[in-house]
């Protein structure tokens, strides 16, 4: 019982010295007391406020302010996409290199391309989307289409089976795939112009390019 009340005791004795402490650094403060007009306006100039009508814009965050380490990306090319690539890599190269500022190049050997950030890279996700944008072009979108990821922040893409949605094998499902795109592609093209967004038929997959509801 003792025990209990010096523990209590010595509880209170230190809640104590912490208010002290926390009076003795507002001492002489007067509660009640404004600010002049010079202290209101430092205040003010800091505030965050919507001058004169118009929206404060914040500069993006970049790659050397963060003082982060140089990130790297590989994006494997199939075979049957490599001519389309190289028909279109100085418009590729062109985007990424002098819009995006990061560094690019075609790897042989491993058969895929590289992305680097470099000191000129203005925005911290330009390398992601740059990923995304050359993983579009490489499951088969235009690159019209794959360089809409590059200029908007709410396109995805989805990639599912026919087999997720119903178990089909052999002509059944060749013939699904048949309805799916319609005679010369018509199904196909009202699906995108209805729902605003991008399908590419791979075999038995379906690649998806559009916003989040749209999809």
């Amino acid at each position: 019982m003792e025990n209990t009340t010096k523990s209590t005791l010595a509880q209170k004795q230190e809640h104590q010295k912490k208010t002290k402490k926390v009076a003795d650094v507002f001492e002489g403060v007067d509660e009640n007391m404004e600010l002049d007009q010079e202290e209101a306006k430092q205040l003010t100039d800091f505030e965050t406020v919507n001058k004169e009508g118009k929206d404060i814009e914040f500069d993006k965050v970049q790659v050397k302010d963060l003082g982060t380490k140089v990130e790297h990306r590989r994006i494997p090319v199939p075979r049957h996409r490599f001519s389309p690539l190289r028909q279109n890599w100085d418009s590729i190269l062109k985007t990424l290199v002098e819009h995006m500022k990061l560094q690019v190049r075609m790897n042989t050997k491993r058969r895929a391309v590289e992305l680097r950030t470099s000191e000129l890279t203005e925005d911290i996700g330009a390398i992601q989307k740059a990923a995304d944008f050359l993983k579009a072009f490489m499951l088969g979108f235009e690159i019209q289409d794959s360089v809409a990821i590059l200029r908007l922040d709410d396109l995805y893409m989805e990639t599912f089976e026919i087999k997720d949605v119903k178990t089909l094998q052999g002509d059944h499902q060749k013939r699904c795939i048949g309805r799916i795109c319609g005679e010369k592609g018509k199904t196909k093209y009202a699906i995108e112009n209805s729902t605003r967004t991008r399908i590419v038929v791979a075999e038995s997959k379906i690649h998806i390019l559009g916003c989040f509801t749209n999809i």
